[in-house]
């Protein structure tokens, strides 16, 4: 069968199309920028925007699985576009769709849920990833500036995303089911910070930012206001489920998730290792 992996050079993309290659899966990847994708030997790449549905007949062509994204453009605004994108699959004779969510019960879940194709939502919390926004500051002035300090987060690792998604999309009876998608441990803003600065050998400061603060200042960042509600929501009060560690990635794989210290020690180019 052919696997459609869209969002395919994303953080969380790239890991499902490596995972699904390595399981000898065929693969077909989706993105706005096809010459860009520099993605592994034998993948076929194709273009296509989700928030256009008019590009996408192709993408969908002989697919029986679809790991599909439920945000879209340069402004990653929750798509309003899945009642075309259910259209398109339930005609292509998709079956399997895997929907990885982007912290909300949104128009792609609810078509592709009432179109009849086989669905698992992917409910994974902050990527560990997310924080190489901080690497600049980190690097020039040693400090990281964010709200909410005491709120807990079970970041995790887009490899364990990646993982579970191409679990989900090969494997039988995970038909309707809702997976919570977490790191090992429950960690604050503070302690991700404490953790990076172990890695890179040099002490980093934490300022809590005002919840106003930090609205300009992703403002300030071009983000939209939608977008600046889905954030401040979910770094202020995140689901249970996202406070607190699950077994989904080792029931689901046989393997523990990775702990945000591995993924630290792996990026500490980035924040500026000490010598």
């Amino acid at each position: 069968m052919t696997i459609l992996v869209t969002g395919a050079t994303g953080r969380a993309g790239r890991h499902v199309v490596g995972h699904l290659v390595r399981a000898g899966q065929r693969v077909r990847a989706l993105t706005r920028h096809p010459h860009h994708a520099a993605l592994p030997a034998g993948v076929e790449v194709v273009g296509g925007d989700l928030t256009d549905p008019d590009t996408l007949g192709p993408a969908f062509d002989g697919v029986t699985a679809v790991h599909l994204l439920t945000v879209g453009g340069d402004d990653y605004a929750t798509l309003r576009t899945g009642p075309e994108i259910a259209e398109i699959a339930h005609k292509a004779g998709v079956r399997r769709v895997a929907l990885l969510w982007n912290g909300e019960d949104g128009p792609v879940e609810k078509a592709v849920e009432a179109s009849g194709l086989e669905w698992t939502r992917l409910q994974p919390v902050d990527f560990m990833s997310n924080a190489l926004g901080w690497a600049t500051s980190i690097r020039d002035e040693g400090v990281v500036r964010e709200p909410f300090a005491a709120v807990p987060l079970a970041v995790v690792h887009e490899a364990d995303v990646g993982a579970v998604a191409a679990t989900v999309l090969v494997d039988d009876g995970h038909a309707g089911r809702t997976y919570p998608i977490t790191g090992p441990e429950a960690l604050t803003p503070p302690q991700r910070v404490a953790a990076i600065a172990r890695a890179i050998g040099r002490p980093v400061e934490f300022v809590e930012l005002t919840e106003a603060q930090a609205r300009e200042r992703w403002r300030a960042a071009g983000h939209a206001e939608e977008l600046i509600e889905i954030l401040a929501a979910w770094q202020s009060n995140p689901p249970a489920s996202a406070r607190a560690a699950t077994d989904t990635v080792e029931r689901l794989t046989g393997r523990r998730p990775r702990a945000f210290t591995e993924w630290a020690t792996e990026q500490a180019p980035a924040f500026g290792r000490s010598a």
